[in-house]
């Protein structure tokens, strides 16, 4: 294939996408940036909880 008809291609193929309007672009924005803040306090929180752990037992 050529790079015109992969051009093409991928002109048809993004008229079919389906867009978010900018109330859930923002919605979802939302709940990935809460939910990876989420995610973050439970990872530093296991860290200092193992380190804490190991600390313990070669101290």
């Amino acid at each position: 294939m050529n790079v015109k008809g992969y051009m093409d291609e991928v002109v048809k193929e993004m008229k079919k996408v389906s867009w978010p309007n900018r109330k859930e672009l923002i919605s979802n924005t939302i709940i990935t940036l809460v939910a990876t803040a989420i995610l973050s306090l439970f990872i530093y929180g296991a860290d200092r909880l193992i380190g804490a752990v190991l600390q313990f037992i070669y101290a």
